[in-house]
């Protein structure tokens, strides 16, 4: 084999290995992530919804003791998931008020694993994996 086809071979494949790993090292487990002993429930406005891969996120504006809002960033489920679940990508719009149960980041920031959304009218839906811890 020539030393040329060598370096190719070896480069196609790191670059296989690359692309193998890298996604399984973007997808972390609740437990790297969220701290189930650091349970949050807010209720605010729907600011933004992202549905899409891997995970869906959505965003809710909420007041704190001071009256200052403060944006919360809330990771769901996988999109085709929840639809499986029912849940299709416009069960939460902007503008809508909603309840946000789930356990914080523990990196401390105001992300959290989005477990349940309750709507004013008493509907809820559960929006995390399979395998989150589910809030109370």
């Amino acid at each position: 084999m020539s030393r040329t086809r060598v370096k190719m071979t070896g480069a196609v494949s790191a670059a296989l290995v690359a692309l193998v790993t890298v996604p399984v090292l973007a997808h972390h487990s609740f437990a790297t992530e969220y701290d189930k002993t650091k349970p949050v429930s807010v209720t605010g406005v729907v600011k933004k919804v992202e549905w899409k891969n891997p995970h869906i996120w959505f965003y809710v504006d909420v007041k704190d003791a001071r009256g200052k809002v403060v944006t919360w960033g809330f990771s769901g489920g996988p999109p085709a998931f929840l639809t499986r679940q029912g849940i299709r990508s416009d069960a939460m719009k902007v503008g809508d008020v909603v309840k946000v149960d789930g356990f914080r980041a523990r990196d401390g920031s105001n992300n959290a694993s989005g477990g349940k959304v309750t709507f004013p009218d008493g509907r809820s839906v559960f929006t995390a994996s399979a395998e989150d811890a589910r809030p109370d």
